[in-house]
């Protein structure tokens, strides 16, 4: 553990099942500890941690223990023994999926806004009910110092109502808040802004096409440090093809569904979310790394899986052209986006009728888990193209920080 700690923050990324979770340093950006909670509710819920990106250390939570029970683990079995640590904490950031359209900036926590979260459950379904139940723990054993939602869908909020609204009856929009969203905000936010920076761009001058890749993925289109559009919907099932995500498809189809197979609006939805996009596709794998695994092997059904992901991918880029007008750099982020040097390959290929061009052995060096990134365009490419490593749990630090007493 370092002699010095500054002023930290506690970030909170709270799954169904699960508990992410990291103190930093938001100026320095040291992590001190980080570690995962997993399997929640279930028999086997357990909890892994490593202090400085040491050697990791595992244990069993108990059968049924839930996010309550993980946070209690950290404060006093992890962090046992380290009160200077602890002492250090000035707020805690909730990253919280869906704000729907009551919140756009980082937001003080207190029971109002819990009722806010809870009102937009039906736009983020899966992830809000367990956002709150890990505000609540953390609110009941850390209650003196602020807590802090950092959402995903505020970046999204300055999207002209051009891009939002669906062409469906006013009222839904007006009395249900049908509309687009957004998600993966404060990724794009982030890796944005680096680009602006690392790329020695003017701020208010600078038009960015953002690909945060992963298991659920998305693509945004920022102009001057504001999001004009973005490819996930109402919820995180739209846009492009996901690990278990259709992503963007024909609404005809839930009702062809529902009435040829006799299916529930309840069973379609699963269908769609959880047994659908690369997993379906491939039969086998919702992992881009088995696709590319499949692919390297020969296997039909990955390299399918392969283009289609590519070429969803490539379409929403170059759709992006439109309201940005200009584009002056694609920016691949998330542990897809920063480490398959073949979908950029692909990708890229994809877009090589707009002018944009790649230099092979860069693409390929540039992969962050052998510490790899930055430019992977050609000096004559009509933008340029880069690699920049993710870090939204940094961001939600620097955020939540900003409401430290």
């Amino acid at each position: 553990m370092s002699s010095q700690i500054n002023k930290t923050v506690l970030v909170v990324n709270c799954g169904s099942s699960s508990v992410k979770f990291a103190i930093i340093d938001p100026k320095s950006g040291e992590v001190f500890v980080s570690g995962l909670a997993e399997a929640l509710t279930l028999p086997d819920a357990r909890i892994n941690w490593a202090f400085e990106g040491e050697k990791k250390t595992e244990e069993n939570l108990g059968a049924g223990a839930d996010h309550e029970k993980a946070i209690d683990f950290i404060v006093n079995t992890i962090l046992a023994g380290h009160d200077d640590l602890l002492n250090s904490l000035v707020a805690v950031g909730h990253r919280i999926v869906s704000g729907g359209d009551l919140y756009s900036q980082p937001t003080l926590i207190d029971d109002s806004v819990e009722a806010g979260i809870e009102k937009c459950i039906p736009f983020a379904p899966l992830h809000n009910p367990a956002h709150l139940q890990g505000i609540r723990a953390a609110r009941k054993i850390f209650k003196n110092i602020p807590h802090v939602c950092i959402f995903d869908t505020a970046f999204h909020q300055t999207m002209p109502d051009y891009a939002y609204r669906y062409a469906i009856p006013e009222e839904y929009y007006t009395k249900y808040h049908i509309r687009k969203y957004g998600a993966h905000g404060t990724s794009h936010a982030y890796v944005s802004k680096l680009a602006c920076e690392e790329l020695n761009k003017d701020p208010d001058d600078f038009n960015v096409i953002t690909c945060h890749l992963g298991n659920g993925a998305s693509v945004s289109a920022v102009k001057n440090g504001k999001c004009l559009d973005t490819s996930m919907g109402l919820t995180p099932l739209d846009g492009l093809v996901m690990g278990t995500r259709c992503g963007s498809i024909d609404p005809s189809v839930i009702f062809f569904l529902c009435k040829n197979l006799n299916l529930t609006a309840e069973e379609v939805s699963k269908i769609l979310n959880k047994e659908s996009g690369l997993m379906a596709v491939s039969k086998k794998t919702s992992d881009f790394r088995g696709i590319t695994e499949g692919l390297e092997e020969n296997d039909p059904r990955c390299k399918l899986a392969y283009e289609m992901f590519c070429y969803r991918l490539a379409k929403y880029i170059a759709s992006y052209y439109v309201p940005l007008g200009r584009v002056d750099a694609i920016v691949f982020t998330g542990g897809i986006g920063e480490n398959s040097f073949l979908m950029r390959k692909r990708v890229l290929e994809w877009l090589a009728p707009l002018g944009v061009k790649f230099d092979e052995a860069r693409n390929e060096q540039a992969r962050v888990f052998k510490g790899g990134r930055g430019v992977i365009s050609t000096p004559d490419s009509s933008c340029i193209v880069t690699v920049i490593p993710t870090n939204e749990e940094l961001m939600i630090a620097q955020l939540a920080s900003n409401f430290a007493k």
